[in-house]
C-alpha cells in the first residue's frame, strides 16, 4: 500500500510546473481569431473603434484632450504587445531591442505587422540638428482612420492617436521613455497620392539618448 501511495505522489509531483508542447509553441502562439485566416473582419474592427473614439469623446473640451485620451486607450495594449511579440520569436532572437535604432524597426515591422498585417511606409529620423531626439514612422494610410468622419469644426484630430499610445507603450515597455504623437501630413487637394498620410512622431526623453551616447562609446 505505502509503495502504490508514493508512486502516486512522485507522479503529482512531476506534472507540476508550467508544460510545453513538443511542437514549442505556447498559448501566446495561438490566434484569437480562430478562422482560418486568423484575421478580425474590418468592419468589425470599424464598428469597435468607432465606439471607442465616442467613448473617449465623452466630457472633453477639445482637440487635445480626445487625442489625448486616445493615446491613453493604446498605452496598455502596447505594453502588452512587446512581451507578446517577444514570446513568439524564437528562442534564441527573443532578446528586447537595445539600441533606438533596433526599437524603431521593430515597431515598424514587427509592430506594424502584427495589428495591420504590413510594415509602415517609412522610418525618419529628424534632420533638424536642435531635435536629435525626435524620430518618424510614416504610415501613408493608417486603418484607424479608414472609417472614421471627422466634423469639418474637428479637422484637425487625428484618431491615430490611438496608435500613437501603443507605439508609446512599447517604447515604455521596452525602457525606452517617450513620447509620441500622431500628426495628419496629407493634403485632401485633388490628386494626392495619400491624402490620409499620418507621421508618427516619437520623441525620446533626454536619459534615453545619454544611455544611447554612452553605449557608443563603449
Amino acid at each position: 500500500m505505502s509503495h502504490v501511495g508514493s508512486g502516486k505522489a512522485a507522479s503529482s509531483k512531476e506534472q507540476t510546473g508550467l508544460r510545453y508542447p513538443s511542437n514549442g509553441k505556447t498559448i501566446y502562439h495561438r490566434p484569437l481569431n480562430r478562422t482560418k485566416t486568423a484575421e478580425l473582419s474590418q468592419a468589425a474592427f470599424a464598428y469597435l473603434f468607432s465606439e471607442m473614439v465616442i467613448y473617449a469623446q465623452r466630457r472633453v473640451t477639445g482637440i487635445q484632450e480626445l487625442e489625448k485620451r486616445l493615446n491613453l486607450q493604446g498605452h496598455p495594449i502596447g505594453l502588452k504587445l512587446l512581451d507578446l511579440l517577444l514570446l513568439r520569436e524564437p528562442p534564441r532572437s527573443q532578446t528586447r531591442p537595445l539600441t533606438i535604432i533596433a526599437l524603431l524597426h521593430f515597431i515598424k515591422i514587427n509592430v506594424w505587422t502584427h495589428l495591420f498585417g504590413r510594415q509602415a511606409d517609412r522610418l525618419e529620423k529628424s534632420s533638424n540638428p536642435d531635435t536629435p531626439d525626435e524620430y518618424m514612422i510614416v504610415d501613408n494610410e493608417p486603418l484607424v482612420n479608414a472609417y472614421i468622419s471627422v466634423p469639418r469644426e474637428m479637422s484637425q484630430l487625428n484618431c491615430a492617436a490611438f496608435v500613437a499610445g501603443i507605439i508609446e507603450g512599447v517604447c515604455d515597455g521596452a525602457m525606452f521613455p517617450a513620447r509620441v504623437t500622431a500628426h495628419t501630413v496629407g493634403g485632401k487637394e485633388e490628386g494626392e497620392m495619400w491624402p490620409g498620410k499620418t507621421v508618427f512622431l516619437v520623441k525620446f526623453q533626454p536619459e534615453v539618448l545619454e544611455r544611447e551616447a554612452l553605449l557608443g562609446k563603449g
